[in-house]
Parts: structure tokens; sequence; C-alpha cells
């Protein structure tokens, strides 16, 4: 991006500069036309084509970039999404309205698409103007900052976005809006830290997580000794998993020392998260796993997911093939307020208080003895209005209230809510 020849705003923005932002369809857009069905490949080919003329923008590049992601080639698409964010680093998504009501500022780091919160969703239609500034190596935050009424961190804390991460932090303290979502904050989220932070709250129960290496992992194989080393509570059975993995890839149920070894044969990863399994199983023998979003220390129902298998998530719980599931998912949400979200009012705020976002989720369930059982928190997490109205018809009302409540806080808390409430 060329941070010379910017348009200056006046003085009632000082500290703050109008740079050229490159115009992108963006990831709520292009992941709505994949999720729908939409073959991508023709506007694939077609920006390829511009590309190769020399005629392609930055916002089309980077658009590319989600395209060839979401087609299944992630290592090409983060290869484009590098090239592009070498020499461009903002971008602006599509706004409902000319004249915006607010602009939000989000620092990104660079990594596949599904390493930033993903805030298109979260704004589609509110009249927020977003624009994405990439936190990239090489290249120093812009000074004067580009203009903005709030700034949010969409980084995680992931090993790629750390370096992002740091350079947020050491511009924070002279951040000239409010800024939402801090980086020290965020680097709390890890699987590793979050039992630190959360374990010792009443009514919670977070197993400890533990990262070793792939050979501290090949030496219990053998033995079960050598489990409490890692972590006072290890014992089999126990979940392992890949670092930095999602959605279940490399999840696994090790009952015994004997299938270390078996598992270890079919993953390459060198690092891995451990921690003991707990059987969360209702007494109908389901499991049920909810995702809850937290929007200014206030939690929110965001799904809920029932099948007979425990490495649970929603894509994988046949929930569009059950009528009795989503009927039960409606009920979750429906009813979140007075039955989920009041039982367990103490620990939900005392992790909300803990974590201390502005902005993030938590995938839950309830443990055998009640309380509530944590998987992760993340401010990563797709939360969206994408599933069929026809199919789910409770969902759309209840991400609205999301969105809503969301849009509200960002208003409340940019430099127009805090000078309306000076």
């Amino acid at each position: 991006m060329e941070f010379k020849n910017m348009e200056f705003k006046n003085a009632e923005a000082a500290g703050l500069a109008r740079y050229p932002s490159a115009e992108r369809i963006g990831l709520a857009r292009l992941t709505t036309m994949a999720f729908d069905g939409t073959d991508l490949r023709p506007l694939r080919d077609q920006l390829i084509s511009k590309v190769v003329a020399g005629t392609a923008g930055a916002g089309e590049g980077l658009d590319l970039s989600l395209i060839t992601q979401l087609l299944g080639d992630k290592q090409a698409g983060i290869a484009i999404q590098a090239e592009v964010l070498a020499f461009h680093q903002l971008y602006r998504s599509p706004c409902s309205l000319e004249k915006p009501k607010l602009r939000v500022l989000a620092l990104a780091a660079a990594i596949d698409m599904g390493g930033n919160t993903p805030i298109e969703f979260l704004l589609e239609g509110s009249g927020i103007e977003l624009q994405t500034l990439y936190v990239v190596a090489g290249v120093e935050l812009p000074a004067p900052l580009p203009d903005h009424d709030v700034a949010i961190v969409i980084a995680s804390d992931s090993e790629e976005c750390r370096e992002a991460l740091r350079k947020i932090d050491r511009a924070t303290s002279r951040w000239p809006r409010p800024l939402l979502n801090p980086p020290q904050l965020v680097r709390n989220l890890g699987r590793d830290k979050l039992h630190g932070l959360l374990c010792d709250i009443r009514g919670l129960d977070i197993p400890a997580t533990a990262c070793i290496t792939r050979a501290q992992l090949s030496e219990l194989a053998g033995s079960n000794a050598g489990l409490a080393d890692f972590a006072a509570e290890l014992r089999f059975p126990m979940i392992v998993r890949p670092r930095g993995s999602h959605a279940g890839v490399g999840l696994a149920k090790i009952d015994n020392s004997a299938m270390i070894e078996r598992y270890l044969a079919d993953r390459p990863e060198q690092e891995f998260f451990v921690s003991r399994f707990v059987d969360y199983a209702g007494d109908d023998g389901l499991f049920r796993k909810y995702r809850i979003v937290f929007v200014d220390g206030r939690p929110y129902a965001c799904h809920m997911a029932v099948a007979d298998r425990w490495d649970i998530w929603y894509l994988n719980a046949g929930m569009a093939l059950s009528e009795s599931k989503r009927l039960e998912e409606e009920r979750f949400m429906r009813s979140f307020d007075s039955d989920f979200a009041l039982r367990h009012q103490s620990a939900l705020a005392a992790m909300a208080d803990r974590i201390g976002l502005d902005y993030f989720t938590v995938d839950c369930a309830e443990n055998k003895n009640g309380e509530l059982l944590i998987f992760e928190a993340d401010n990563t997490a797709v939360v969206h209005n994408m599933d069929s109205p026809e199919v789910y018809p409770y969902k759309a009302p209840q991400m609205r209230r999301i969105f809503e409540a969301f849009a509200a806080m960002l208003y409340r808390r940019s430099r127009h809510g805090q000078e309306h409430a000076a």
C-alpha cells in the first residue's frame, strides 16, 4: 500500500489519514456463494485473466486468494495472498450504505481465511464501513493510521499471527481511537493457556491442555508413566490433536499407550496438544455441544449440535437431516436467557470477566455433574447467517440479535459513543 501522497483529514481527526483502500467482494459474500453451491471457478478464471493481463487490482487479487482457498487449494491461495499483501495492505469490504454510519478498522494477520475473525459476517447489512488493515512481515503500521472511529484486532492467538499481534501491541499505548480485543488479551486464548486463566472458576470444568513434541508423545507409547509430567490430571483416555489444528483435523481419543504409535503413524506434525477425555454424553447417550458468543460481556446462543459421537462439531452432527435435533436446537436458542444462561450465569460471567475480550466465542458442553465443560475459546470462530431459512427458520432471528448486539457495541465503544456519553 502506498502511504505517500495520501489525503489527510482535517484537524478534527489529527493523527489519522485517508489512504486509498482496495475494494473487494470479500469473505462473507464469497463464502456465502460457496456455501449456497455457486460454482466459483468461472469467477476464479476471470480474475486470473485480469492478473495475467496486468489489470487486476489489489482487492481482486485478495478475492482470488479467497476463492482459491474456498476451492480447496489452501497453499496456492495463501501464496497469492502473500504476493498481494506485499504491495497493498488496506481493503474495504462492501457496505450497505453509501454514507456509512460508522467506520471500523479491523487489524488482521496474513494467514489463511480461517485465521482472522470473520467480521464481515457480523457487519452485513449494518451500514457500518469496514476497512481491514493487514499487518504483514517487513511492513510497519502506517503512520498516521488510516482514519476510523473504532478499531478491533481480528488476528488470532496462533503462531502465524504472533508477529502481527506484537506489532499492534507496540502501538496500543498511542492508538488514537478506541481499540477493541487488544492483542495482550487475544494471546490468552491458546488451548494451553486458557486452562490457567479459567481453571478455578466455580461451576466450570476445563481440562488442562499440554503441548508436547512428537518425540515426547512417542515416549509415552510404551508406558502409562510420564503422563502427569505434562499435566497433573492427565491420564488415559486422553484427547490428542496437532497443535494449531481446528474443526477436528487430527483429533483423536487415545485409550491406552499402545494407541499412540498408531496415531503418530498417520500424522506428520511435530507438536501436539493433549488433555484428559471427558465423557459428556447425556442420559440418552447423545452428546450436545454448544457455541456461545460473547458480545461486550453478554452471552448469546449461536448454535447447538447433537450427535451420537463425542468428536462433534456442527458440520458432522447431521442437524439438517434430523427434525428432532433442530427442534432441540430451537428450544435451546429460544430459552437460552431463561434456561442455559441462567443455570450457568455465575460461570459465564466469571469467564467473560477473566477473558476480558469485547468479542469472542466459546465451544462448550455440560459434564455429568451439570458443570459447564469448556473445549475452547476463540475470537475467530465463524458466526454467520448462511443457513437455509426453510430448514432452520429459527436461526436468522437469533443471528440478527448477535449482529445487532455487535454493531451496538461498536457504536457504544467508538469515539462517537464515548463523546455522546461524555
